[in-house]
C-alpha cells in the first residue's frame, strides 16, 4: 500500500513538472514572438538606407513647407497646423501604437469610429509620445476628427484645452536642427524678432523632394495598395497641409502636369473603399477622410 502511494505520488510529481515545463516553453515561445514583432517594427521604422537621416511624417511635411533661405513657412498657410496633427496620428498608426475601433456589424464610417491605443510603448519622439499619452488616457475615446481639433487647440470646450500640443512647428524645427537638416537664426521683422530655421543640409531636402516626385513619376505604380504606405501618407498629408506644390515646383511643365494629374488620382480615391481593402491602414484613411470631407 505504501509502495503504491509512493508510485502515485511520483507520477503526480512528474506530471506537475511536465506541465510546468510545457508552460515555461510556451512562455519562452510567446516572448520570442513578441521580440520578433518588436524587431519587425524596428525594421519597418528603419527601412531604407541606414546612412540616411530618418524623418517622421511631421518633419517631412514641415521641411516641404519651409522656405530654404528664410527658414519659416508661408504666413498665408493656415492648413499646416491641423495637417501636422494629422501626421502625428498617422505616424503613430504606422508605428503600431494606434488603431481604429472595430467597425462592428453595421460597419460604422471611418469618421464615426473612435481612436484606440494599441500600444503605449514609447516612440522616442517627444511630440508623438505626448499625443499618445493624451489618447491613451482619454475616456471615452475620441474620433480622428476630434483628435485633430483637440491637438490643434481648436475647441470651444475650455476643459479640453489641455490637449493642445503647443509650439509644434518650432519643436519640429528644433528636431531638424538636431538632425543637422536646419540651423537656427534670428531675423528682425521691423516690430519684432523671430527665430527662423534656414536649410543647412540641402541634400536631405533634395532627397525628400525627389522621393515625392518619383512616387508619381518614375516609380508610379497606378495602384495605391502597391505604394509604400509612408510615401502615400506623405503625399496625401502634404496636400492637406498645402505644401505639396513646393515639391513639384522645380519640375518641367510636362512633368509637373503629369505629376499633379496622378496626385489628383490619389486625392479622388474614396477613403471608405480603400480602408476596406486587405492590408490597408484604416486610421490613415480616416485622417484623409477628415481632411477631404
Amino acid at each position: 500500500m505504501t509502495s503504491l502511494t509512493q508510485r502515485t505520488s511520483g507520477l503526480v510529481q512528474r506530471r506537475t513538472e511536465a506541465i510546468r515545463s510545457a508552460a515555461a516553453d510556451k512562455e519562452r515561445e510567446s516572448d520570442g514572438e513578441e521580440d520578433e514583432a518588436r524587431r519587425g517594427e524596428e525594421e519597418d521604422d528603419d527601412k531604407g538606407d541606414s546612412k540616411e537621416t530618418r524623418l517622421t511624417l511631421m518633419e517631412e511635411v514641415l521641411l516641404l513647407g519651409l522656405k530654404d533661405r528664410e527658414g519659416y513657412t508661408s504666413f498665408w498657410n493656415d492648413c499646416i497646423s491641423s495637417g501636422l496633427r494629422g501626421c502625428m496620428l498617422v505616424e503613430l498608426a504606422l508605428r503600431g501604437r494606434l488603431q481604429l475601433e472595430a467597425c462592428g456589424v453595421r460597419r460604422k464610417s471611418l469618421l464615426s469610429r473612435k481612436v484606440i491605443c494599441k500600444s503605449d510603448a514609447p516612440t522616442g519622439d517627444v511630440l508623438l509620445d505626448e499625443a499618445l499619452k493624451h489618447i491613451k488616457e482619454t475616456q471615452p475615446p475620441e474620433t480622428v476628427q476630434s483628435w485633430i481639433e483637440l491637438l490643434s487647440g481648436e475647441t470651444w470646450n475650455p476643459l479640453k484645452l489641455h490637449y493642445q500640443l503647443r509650439n509644434v512647428r518650432e519643436r519640429l524645427a528644433k528636431n531638424l536642427v538636431e538632425k543637422g537638416v536646419l540651423t537656427t537664426e534670428k531675423q528682425n521683422f521691423l516690430l519684432f524678432d523671430m527665430t527662423t530655421h534656414p536649410l543647412t543640409n540641402s541634400t536631405i531636402k533634395q532627397r525628400l523632394v525627389k522621393k515625392v516626385q518619383d512616387s508619381v513619376l518614375e516609380k508610379w505604380v497606378n495602384d495605391p495598395q502597391r505604394m509604400d504606405k509612408r510615401v502615400l501618407a506623405l503625399i496625401l498629408l502634404a496636400h492637406s497641409s498645402d505644401v505639396l506644390e513646393n515639391a513639384f515646383a522645380p519640375l518641367q511643365d510636362d512633368q509637373y502636369d503629369l505629376g499633379m494629374k496622378r496626385v489628383h488620382t490619389l486625392l479622388e480615391l474614396e477613403p471608405e473603399k480603400e480602408s476596406a481593402k486587405p492590408n490597408a491602414n484604416e486610421l490613415m484613411w480616416a485622417v484623409v477622410a477628415a481632411f477631404t470631407k
